[in-house]
């Protein structure tokens, strides 16, 4: 990646040494590129979380540190705090006040523009400690510092906790017991192949089967040391002390080198750190020494990596395996504490600077723009953050308002039951009930309780014997648990709104829109303006295609497509600008423009022209769900400086069937797993449609693409299109004047010429 250079003219660096009011205008803080870290808070923005992050620009000296100033109402500087990097999160929280800050380098007097927040009863206070109070805390807890503190042996459980966690200790054990003999040790021999760089598929074949094959032994170890904890039953000691040797075994130098596949040193180290504190006095000095080298030196692989140009996340955070590495140094370190020389380094440069954001792929409402697949990985990863953490130093992550905004992004966007995900990378993949459902259960809410409570099946047996006992989700009542009544929601800073008939109905409508401000960026699509619709979580407007590994030819050339989703491409499929991992993805994105609510209709309008690079002045949706005869309406307008084919894309994992009811107008239904849809143009006048013969197949998955187009090419136009949901045919009518009233099945809305 090339990094723009900040004040590259000696001039401009000159004067920007000397602090004068005119240049404070410039802003030195503020970010040149979108791939730069955004200067928060500002905007007189509410803060969820009190005190809030303070985030900047590196200033182009790269000084030692940096003074914040924040002042409150009245002009008193409330605070002046110093930070040896680019953010800062105070220990403390602060009184209800709209405050001032700005920030300069230690080494000039130059301040930033002044930004202003407000902190009120809407900010929730969530303090976490400095590095030295926190580092404390988890040396004082005895080991096992990760698990719950007077768990007794399994033997001595009372009638309560076997009723709730009995099933999992007979299902981990039959899941250990088996892969003693069914999981073969492997070596670094295994893989052949050098992977530091990635142009074969055979070479993402091997990275994908080192994070599968770590993954799998990773759990039997931390499965078979947590047995040994809870029935003392040397077998599986045995197997730990198998397992550790093996993962023990892998040269940090060979083919799990952090240059070679980025997520085998978190899974190595990670496993052997947990399994360490777990099995501290079963363990010889000797096999102790060897488990903390590797854990040591695959650690030093990822601070070297994280901590190079003096954190370089810190700068340029949209980096989805730096960030997941950052969440991972914090646990190394965490039960590493006191034991591996370097973790207290570790600790400091990656603890807090994990908490105090968790995530740059959303604002503080908790949303993840990367997709909701890659919510689901991510979530995984970030219990295995939480857990430890409230264990070892009583810091409870999942009372921070982002966590808590997360349990409500998957509420909304993948709701008990439904049989996808949405948007970006794994859009195909059915959600992992038992994830979703172990995060949902560590939060005392009546909407999380619902959600946990909904999803069918068992928890997964290791997440819930390492969870705390009782289970937060468990103070709410049966009676207590219940889904939203609010059933759409839109969140801003990742451009997503979803439009539900009823969240607590299973057979509910689902209509998801996205117009997003991150753009195709890294996991996510050329999706601007697209939506998704779902009946009884079933896809019946889906999305094309399916994720084999990044970068590869399908990836590039239709999963990331916009032809592949339901949104508005020209002359063939020309879409939106779709880049990959730099500025370009991110600057050519879509917005949310309005949005609305009520019991009867929900609303939402995007405005994707900047997707699409400047072939379209203008390429603005707008989508009504008139929740009370169960319908969407579509309107699609569009305006380009050269003549255009513009054409409406919609996908289907079901054959396309002309739908003769509508006379005169080429409406397409849809039959898919006992549900229906239908496709409705609202004039047959001047468009037609086509169905493309779509190549790229997923196994054991039928995919249909229609393709509604103009008949001629044109600099301007509309598609006007009625989403029939369970194909009941009503009325439709379209008055024309200064404005127009489409009239469908007796609910009028007004829509715009």
């Amino acid at each position: 990646m090339n990094l723009p250079k900040r004040f590259t003219s000696p001039v401009l660096l000159a004067v920007a040494l000397t602090s004068t009011p005119a240049l404070q205008a410039a802003d030195w803080a503020q970010a040149l590129t979108p791939l730069e870290i955004k200067t928060l808070p500002t905007d007189l923005n509410v803060q969820p979380q009190n005190p809030p992050t303070y985030s900047w620009s590196r200033h182009s000296t790269n000084p030692p540190s940096y003074v914040i100033e924040v002042r409150d109402s009245k002009g008193v500087v409330y605070a002046t705090y110093t930070s040896f990097r680019n953010w800062y999160l105070p220990s403390k929280a602060m009184p209800a006040d709209t405050y001032t800050w700005h920030v300069r380098p230690s080494t000039s007097t130059i301040w930033s523009v002044d930004r202003k927040f407000v902190i009120n009863t809407q900010s929730t206070a969530y303090e976490v400690g400095e590095n030295t109070e926190l580092r404390a805390r988890v040396i004082a807890r005895a080991r096992p510092r990760a698990l719950q503190s007077g768990m007794p042996l399994y033997a001595n459980w009372t009638a309560a906790m076997l009723a709730d966690r009995g099933a999992a200790v007979v299902q981990l054990k039959k899941e250990v017991d088996w892969n003693i003999t069914a999981l073969p040790v492997i070596t670094d021999a295994t893989w052949g192949l050098n992977t530091t760089t990635l142009v074969t598929a055979a070479q993402a074949a091997q990275v994908a089967d080192i994070r599968k094959q770590l993954g799998t032994r990773k759990r039997q170890l931390e499965s078979a040391s947590l047995l040994y904890r809870l029935t003392g039953e040397a077998k599986y000691l045995t197997e730990a002390l198998r397992r550790g040797d093996e993962m023990a075994g892998f040269n940090p130098l060979g083919p799990t080198n952090y240059a070679q596949q980025d997520q085998a040193p978190y899974a190595i180290a990670s496993t052997l750190i947990h399994a360490y504190d777990a099995l501290y006095d079963a363990l010889s000095a000797t096999r102790r020494a060897a488990w903390l080298k590797s854990v040591a030196a695959y650690g030093n692989q990822i601070y070297a990596d994280l901590s190079k140009d003096n954190g370089r996340i810190d700068q340029y955070p949209f980096d989805s395996h730096g960030i997941s590495n950052t969440a991972g140094l914090a646990v190394l370190s965490t039960l590493g504490l006191g034991d591996v020389p370097d973790a207290n380094a570790w600790f400091d440069f990656s603890f807090r600077s994990y908490v105090s954001s968790l995530s740059v792929w959303s604002g503080p409402e908790g949303g993840f723009a990367n997709g909701s697949a890659y919510a689901e990985y991510a979530v995984d990863l970030y219990m295995q953050v939480y857990q430890p953490a409230l264990q070892a130093m009583g810091l409870d992550l999942y009372a921070k308002p982002w966590s808590r905004g997360f349990m409500n992004f998957f509420t909304y966007f993948v709701p008990p039951g439904q049989k996808s995900h949405v948007f970006g990378d794994s859009h195909e993949v059915m959600p992992s009930a038992q994830i979703m459902k172990a995060y949902a259960v560590n939060f005392a809410t009546p909407a999380a309780a619902w959600y946990a409570n909904s999803i069918p099946g068992a928890f997964d047996a290791l997440t819930l014997l390492r969870a705390p006992y009782p289970l937060p989700s468990a103070k709410v009542s049966a009676s207590a648990a219940v889904a939203p009544t609010v059933n759409s929601i839109m969140l801003p800073s990742i451009g997503w709104a979803a439009l539900h008939s009823s969240l607590a109905d299973p057979a509910r409508t689902s209509v998801y829109f996205k117009s997003s401000p991150y753009g195709s960026y890294n996991h996510s699509h050329g999706d601007q303006n697209s939506l998704v619709v779902m009946s009884a979580g079933q896809p019946m407007l889906a999305e094309g295609g399916w994720y084999d590994y990044y970068g590869s030819p399908m990836w590039l050339s239709w999963y990331r497509a916009t032809k592949s989703h339901n949104a508005l491409t020209y002359d063939g499929g020309q879409g939106q600008v779709v880049n990959g991992d730099n500025m370009v993805s991110l600057t050519n994105n879509g917005k949310i423009t309005a949005f609305s609510t009520t019991a009867s209709m929900d609303y939402v309008e995007g405005d994707a022209t900047p997707a699409y690079g400047g072939a379209l002045t203008s390429a603005v949706r707008k989508v009504w769900y008139l929740r009370s005869i169960d319908a969407i309406v579509v309107q699609d307008k569009f305006k380009s400086p050269a003549a255009h084919t513009f054409e409406w894309n919609f996908h289907a994992f079901a054959p396309l069937v002309a739908d003769t009811t509508v006379a005169g107008i080429p409406a397409q239904s849809i039959s898919y797993q006992g549900r229906k849809l239908c496709v409705r143009p609202v004039s047959g006048t001047g468009i037609k449609f086509t169905q493309p013969n779509v190549v790229l197949q997923m196994a054991g998955r039928a995919e249909t693409q229609g393709v509604y187009s103009l008949t001629a090419p044109a600099t301007s136009g509309e598609f006007l299109m009625v989403l029939d949901v369970g194909c009941k045919h009503p009325t439709v009518t379209l008055t024309t004047g200064v404005s127009r009233t489409l009239t469908v099945g007796g609910v009028a809305i007004t829509v715009p010429n």
